[in-house]
């Protein structure tokens, strides 16, 4: 296994580097007659794609999606789909002078020790760009959910040091930065400037809410629905850190703080995050993904070439300031991929618990 693969009924696997040709992403297990169109891609793509906002890198990508298989008359068809989007705006030239050198921070170095060759062209296969694949493939997965009435919403909680005080849901879509709460993403923008301005480079923190889960989803021990949802978020090349629920603060609690009461309605707090035994209890999912600042930056650092010599390295070329809130997009797909492969485990195991499941908004 090269590790490029993701799932186990619902699988993807992704393939492409971020200058060559295009990216893709092959999506098997996909049920029929799911009405699936060009546009439901690409609305995702357009939330992911650079180019827009304060934070982002000027790299212009229209990452328009084509359908190359698994899709007749606007519905899948069961087989796999193919799905495709070409590279346009490439530009390799600001890294030939640094080809033989390991960049702070990026996949250079362990990339060329585990297989003794690279494509230092834009980082290739560890550049964020492979997420294009990703988010094109949970689009689809989506799709899926949204049949079952399942939403995902991600938004940033957290930049540059700054944390949100209130969320306002309405308030994501009012700003570049994806935040619920206006006073802080002012304050956000006015940090990216001053980063910008350095020569620097900002993390953050995402939270990602799952509403109408219902309850049964997830496996007992190894495939907890938490750990898959763990990995999925750690898989993003950005992301340091997963908490579910209370995370680590759950480890400041008293068990009678931490532990959610239970009514005739439901869970009466939701500090378990949605999730009990690895298995989604009917309440609302919540984790949150720590997201460390993007290593290409323009001041000087410290570092060695192939021939293990010092380099003094200023990086040149088109990147983001914060990986947030193009990043986000990325965790909504990974969160969708998870849970429509826990769907269709459910409904083999135990279709009647899905039909009684209760959904809470």
């Amino acid at each position: 296994m090269a590790g490029n693969s993701f799932g186990t009924l619902f699988r993807i696997t992704t393939w492409g580097e971020s200058h060559g040709e295009a990216l893709g992403v092959v999506i098997d297990g996909c049920p029929p007659r799911i009405d699936l169109s060009n546009e439901d891609i690409q609305k995702e793509l357009d939330r992911r794609r650079p180019g827009q906002g304060k934070a982002s890198s000027p790299r212009k990508e229209r990452d328009r999606v084509e359908i190359l298989s698994g899709v007749f008359k606007g519905k899948t068809t069961g087989t796999p789909i193919s799905l495709l989007i070409r590279n346009v705006d490439v530009d390799s030239s600001s890294y030939e002078e640094w080809k033989e050198v390991f960049r702070p921070g990026q996949a250079d170095f362990t990339y060329q020790a585990k297989y003794g060759i690279r494509d230092y062209r834009g980082g290739g296969r560890a550049s964020a760009r492979e997420t294009v694949g990703r988010v094109a493939a949970g689009a689809v997965a989506k799709r899926i959910l949204e049949k079952e009435k399942i939403g995902i919403l991600a938004y940033t909680v957290e930049l540059g040091g700054i944390r949100v005080e209130k969320i306002e849901y309405k308030e994501i879509e009012r700003n570049g930065l994806c935040c619920p709460d206006r006073r802080a993403a002012a304050a956000m923008e006015r940090k990216i400037e001053e980063a910008k301005a350095r020569g620097d480079t900002l993390g953050g923190i995402v939270e990602v809410l799952v509403r109408g889960c219902p309850a049964g989803l997830g496996d007992p021990v190894f495939d907890k629905l938490e750990a898959d949802l763990a990995k999925a978020l750690m898989s993003i090349g950005a992301v340091r850190g997963v908490e579910i629920g209370a995370g680590f603060e759950a480890a400041r609690m008293f068990g009678s703080e931490c532990n959610d009461p239970i009514g005739p309605k439901g869970f009466e707090k939701n500090d378990a995050g949605g999730i009990l035994g690895g298995i989604s209890n009917g309440a609302d999912i919540v984790l949150r993904a720590a997201v460390k600042p993007i290593p290409s930056i323009r001041l000087e650092q410290r570092t060695i070439n192939q021939a293990k010599q010092r380099v003094l390295l200023r990086i040149k070329g088109r990147h983001d300031i914060s990986a947030i809130p193009r990043i986000n997009s990325v965790c909504e797909a990974m969160v969708a991929l998870v849970l429509a492969d826990h769907w269709l485990k459910q409904k083999a195991i135990h279709p009647l618990s899905l039909r009684k499941a209760g959904r809470r908004t």
